[in-house]
């Protein structure tokens, strides 16, 4: 849209006549997020309630069409990017969050972890590590007084706060292992996902040779990185029928994942009220 016709709409944001301004909002939907940055200018020096709560809501369907649109792109790659989706949930609240930023912390914590490991580590040992300084060093844990709170969803929020919930902090704790190279994968366990370390090799040697899982151990974020064994996986099938020992061989999708992230905060507004964040925030799940 040229610059002259685009000055026009907005100067018609302020009309009275709601079939008006309704045509008006439809045009201006149809803009790119680059009109923003003027509409948080006008809504800056005016004075009329009107117009700046017009402008908010803009700027916030603006805004949410473009990380949707973000979203559905990321979702629709052959291999996905666990870090970009989660960081793109939580620009969803936080338009402005800058990438930079957000993973320049996570390279720092995993520097922590790194500077303590080394080859001679076994694998149990370099979990130890990674442990000590996402747990201990850095505190981060569920947040166990407020699980219903939204932002235990957005990565940012978690990385100030140190609080989430058994996904985010699931999520958080493989990007971090990831970044040391360390195999971990999702296991769509109930209530709370698990973390594998996949090594065929060293599974075999240690379970035997009829093992047929390459999932060395299994990780439990929410519960200071514990260490859990096969036993313990046999055991709670003993207690629940309705699963399968095959659902907890195979890692599942980092997309999965984000999903029940975003299943989550659902949850979470619709539980405080939030219809719109829910509308808005199921749509996007359906793309996943």
């Amino acid at each position: 849209m040229k610059n002259d016709r685009l000055q026009a709409l907005i100067a018609l944001l302020d009309d009275p006549d709601e079939t008006v301004f309704e045509a008006v909002e439809q045009q201006l939907l149809c803009e790119d997020a680059r009109i923003v940055d003027q509409l948080e200018q006008i809504w800056e020096t005016s004075l009329d309630e009107l117009i700046q709560n017009r402008i908010e809501n803009l700027i916030q369907q603006i805004q949410f069409a473009e990380t949707r649109t973000k979203i559905l792109n990321w979702a629709n790659q052959k291999q996905i990017d666990l870090f970009e989706g989660f960081f793109l949930i939580s620009q969803y609240q936080y338009p402005d969050l800058k990438l930079k930023q957000v993973r320049s912390k996570l390279q720092k914590i995993s520097n922590d972890v790194w500077l303590e490991i080394s080859n001679k580590l076994t694998s149990l040992e370099k979990i130890t590590v990674l442990n000590h300084i996402f747990y201990d060093t850095n505190q981060f844990s569920v947040n166990l007084n407020n699980l219903s709170s939204p932002q235990n969803c957005y990565l940012n929020q978690i990385l100030e706060t140190k609080k989430g919930n058994a996904i985010s902090i699931a999520i958080l704790y493989a990007l971090i292992a990831r970044e040391l190279k360390f195999p971990v994968q999702f296991i769509n366990f109930p209530k709370t996902p698990l973390l594998a370390y996949i090594d065929p090799e060293l599974a075999k040697e240690v379970h035997g040779k009829d093992y047929k899982s390459s999932i060395l151990f299994y990780i439990n974020p929410s519960n200071k990185g514990a260490i859990i064994g096969r036993k313990e996986i046999d055991f709670f099938l003993n207690k629940n029928d309705q699963y399968d020992i095959n659902d907890f061989n195979t890692p599942c999708e980092d997309k999965l994942i984000i999903k029940k992230l975003l299943e989550s905060l659902i949850e979470s507004y619709d539980s405080l009220g939030y219809q719109d964040k829910v509308d808005d925030l199921g749509r996007i799940a359906d793309f996943l």
